[in-house]
């Protein structure tokens, strides 16, 4: 057969590959096969049209196509040196830290077991109208590949450290449908691009999951596998059995939810993903405070402009749906409608954040929609200020305490603050009457989903790496137990923090919530 020369890029990503830093002996071997592989390609990833014949021929001729003119599924270094550096697969996360996270991985199951972890559908708003398409969290968070109709199996093979086999089965090129549905990234860029050691078509799942398990005497497996593949899903096979059920018909004796193992992972943020949430809180901080420069109107045109901003410099968009609620609407948690009037006069109460990286900025702030407090506004948000300054001072690993004692500690303060206003709390039998102004806890994790790890207990100290929020709020009812100038009125206020050793790091500061520097923005 006839070999053609290396193409450039491919040496270059090769070149990269072994001038990396010394990894354990499994995974420099591993690596260096993987950089044998890529220099004998035409490409980083095969194009589907650069065999001129699929025909059993003695001779096969390569086109040269480099890789900045392929179409990927998603964002890669040749094709979007603005989105990402050499060497990262995603925003800020490079192929090396999703490896060691596969690895670390195998290395917390058992002996003769595996991962296997099914990719989002893409979901439907309507008839044909889709929504944009979001990954399952710990799909993304091993592997950082962002499409649908995949999967990945990560097996345990031996005791030691990078003892673990990577596969990655998605759908191969598709020049025709990728006409109408847009680019995706193919078997041989799952291989070149995303590092699987065996890549796969995703329409052969049903004799390939078989092979794979082998062995494999216990899986664990996210919860997509137990959806049923869509009528309208890409994949051309005929395929409709979940894949829970063809682990189960492969004859694999148990099948455990891998959500808390991977947990107990991503509840602890890695450098770089401390600088991605650093990143989007900066970002959102940044729009939040913008917003309250403006003089607005209307829920929907507020809730319009942080969108618009959290696409901005570089912004994934936005994180969840905002919560954007003027005057008395603040007291409803969760109120998404967004539609209503804002009146001067009243506050409005903004819990918004955007994303980096699909790492998220959780941020709720409280202003009046005049510029100006009020006295009663004013002393019902410096008393939650003070409790909220307070409590985030306590996320630091030293202090050793849980997110659970930092509520019963911010409720102590709130009570107490409160008493200094005028509310009465009173002695008598029954439930405590501040759960009704502070029904929610303080804080939860945050990470690539805004209530990030939620098997990860509120009870367990603090560690360095957890990122949490802290965000207490008082909701006053329109209720005669209350000072009357008080009722109606909603205040909460949120920052996304990481828990250091000795200090907490805000990382939504951007976002002003002193009552000097609300009231000066509208003043510049």
């Amino acid at each position: 057969m006839k070999l053609r020369q290396p193409h450039a890029a491919c040496l270059e990503q090769a070149s990269r590959l072994m001038t990396a830093p010394l990894r354990p002996m499994a995974q420099r071997q591993q690596t260096l096969r993987r950089a044998a592989r890529l220099s004998t390609r035409t490409s980083c990833a095969r194009p589907w049209a650069s065999v001129c014949s699929r025909a059993s021929q003695n001779v096969r001729s390569y086109a040269t196509v480099s890789a900045a003119d392929l179409l990927f599924g998603q964002p890669v270094y040749e094709t979007h040196p603005h989105i990402l550096k050499a060497g990262e697969l995603t925003p800020g996360i490079t192929a090396q830290e999703y490896y060691d996270r596969r690895v670390a991985l195998a290395a917390a199951l058992p002996a003769d077991s595996a991962a296997i972890l099914r990719a989002s559908d893409v979901k439907y708003r309507s008839g044909a109208v889709f929504f944009p398409f979001r990954q399952e969290s710990d799909f993304f968070y091993l592997t950082g590949f962002n499409e649908p109709d995949a999967v990945a199996v990560i097996r345990k093979t031996g005791p030691d450290p990078g003892d673990c086999v990577f596969s990655l089965l998605v759908r191969p090129k598709d020049p025709r449908a990728e006409q109408w549905n847009g680019p995706w990234s193919g078997v041989d860029a799952a291989r070149d691009v995303f590092n699987a050691d065996e890549a796969h078509d995703i329409g052969q799942i049903d004799t390939l999951l078989p092979k794979l398990l082998r062995g494999v005497r216990t899986v664990y497996a996210n919860s997509e596998v137990d959806v049923t593949p869509s009528a309208s899903a890409v994949l051309t096979t005929a395929r409709a059995k979940p894949v829970k059920t063809l682990i189960e018909d492969g004859g694999v004796g148990r099948v455990h939810n891998l959500a808390p193992v991977v947990a107990q992972q991503r509840a602890i943020k890695s450098m770089a993903e401390i600088a991605n949430m650093r990143q989007a809180g900066r970002l959102s901080g940044r729009a939040l405070t913008d917003a309250m420069r403006q003089a607005w109107t209307r829920e929907k045109d507020l809730a319009a402009f942080l969108d618009y901003r959290f696409h901005h410099d570089g912004g994934d968009g936005i994180a969840y749906v905002p919560v954007v609620a003027g005057g008395s609407r603040g007291m409803l948690i969760h109120y998404v409608l967004n539609n209503a009037s804002l009146n001067e006069g009243e506050t409005v109460l903004v819990d918004a954040g955007g994303e980096y990286g699909t790492y998220i900025a959780d941020i709720t702030r409280t202003w009046p929609v005049s510029g100006r407090f009020t006295a009663a506004q004013r002393d019902l948000y410096e008393a939650v200020l003070r409790v909220q300054r307070s409590s985030v001072s306590l996320c630091r690993a030293a202090g050793g305490l849980s997110l659970d004692q930092i509520h019963r500690i911010t409720t102590d303060g709130l009570r107490k603050e409160l008493g200094k206003i005028g509310f009465d709390f009173g002695y008598g039998i029954g439930s405590d009457p501040l759960s009704t102004l502070f029904p929610h806890h303080v804080g939860h994790y945050v990470g690539l989903d805004v209530h990030d790890t939620p098997s990860i207990p509120r009870h367990i100290p603090l560690q360095v790496g957890h990122c949490v929020t802290v965000e207490p709020g008082i909701y006053v009812p329109d209720d005669t137990r209350w000072p009357k100038h008080f009722r109606g009125l909603a205040v909460r206020i949120e920052d996304s923090i990481c828990v250091g050793e000795d200090d907490p790091h805000i990382l939504t500061t951007e976002a002003v919530k002193e009552i000097v520097d609300i009231e000066a923005l509208r003043d510049v």
